[in-house]
């Protein structure tokens, strides 16, 4: 059992310890991030060139532990945290102003910041599944769709057992449970976006990766680098996290699909 203790958001975060309880996946020794491609089947990791050789160290540990982790959450095998190695990493690198992480659709790239990327990782990675999966959910899906913005504009879905599970999954995010009415999350992230004036919250895409988070974030195996401040930061006091019951409903809802998924993929 490992633990790291959370420490001010003012800090430099990338040598700061990340709060982590579970068995090690390291025993201890550094990896690189060459490792991780290798492992995982990423197709490339692009390192910021202000990134020093200690942060790169130390980055490459917190993405090692934090993928094996959502892993291990998830129970799939490797070829899906990279997505059939589709999906890129970058660290320290190609950042977007005001923004701690993102995930380019253009180049497929999940990207964290140096600093204060850490605790994104998961809703970044749910983007790049939510646009990796759209075609092989929806038959008219274009190239930069998302399935959660498909299945909210009614896009022909493809029969598959699986895709019926991943339906599901949006069903229990974006509607009352048995309804056809707007979900309690969906409305109270819209009241977010229209007392800051703005569109963010209440996107089909922000409110899947944000569900995912919060099913994450309840799983006994506890990462900060992977996902953090889901219950009790400003942006869930805001309200757009799912809360009882919806969020129960969403986490088993996200546990079935991911268990079949990964027994489909390891057969």
């Amino acid at each position: 059992m490992t633990e790291y203790a959370l420490v001010s958001e003012s800090a430099s975060r990338i040598h700061q310890p990340y709060y982590r309880s579970g068995p090690p996946h390291r025993d201890g020794a550094d990896v690189s991030f060459h490792d991780i491609v290798k492992i995982f089947g990423f197709r490339t990791v692009t390192i910021g060139k202000w990134v020093t050789a200690k942060e790169q160290q130390i980055a490459a540990n917190l993405f090692f532990d934090a993928l094996f982790d959502l892993l291990d959450i998830l129970a799939v095998p490797t070829p899906v945290i990279s997505l059939n190695s589709s999906l890129s990493l970058a660290f320290g690198h190609g950042g977007r102003k005001h923004s701690n992480a993102h995930y380019a659709s253009a180049t497929r790239t999940l990207a964290l910041a140096k600093n204060a990327g850490g605790g994104a990782l998961a809703h970044e990675w749910f983007h790049a599944f939510d646009h990796y999966i759209a075609r092989k959910l929806f038959s008219r899906a274009k190239t930069n769709d998302f399935a959660s913005n498909c299945w909210l504009r009614d896009v022909p879905q493809i029969e598959h057992s699986l895709n019926t599970k991943l339906s599901h999954c949006f069903e229990t995010i974006f509607l009352m449970q048995g309804q056809s009415q707007v979900s309690a999350l969906v409305e109270r992230s819209a009241r977010a976006d229209k007392a800051l004036k703005s569109f963010y919250y209440a996107q089909p895409e922000e409110l899947a990766a944000r569900s995912f988070e919060a099913f994450i974030q309840d799983q006994p195996r506890k990462n900060a680098f992977l996902v953090q401040g889901t219950k009790q930061s400003p942006e869930a006091k805001l309200g757009i996290y799912p809360q009882s019951p919806q969020r129960q409903t969403i986490n088993l809802a996200f546990a079935e699909y991911f268990r079949l998924l990964g027994m489909a993929v390891q057969k």
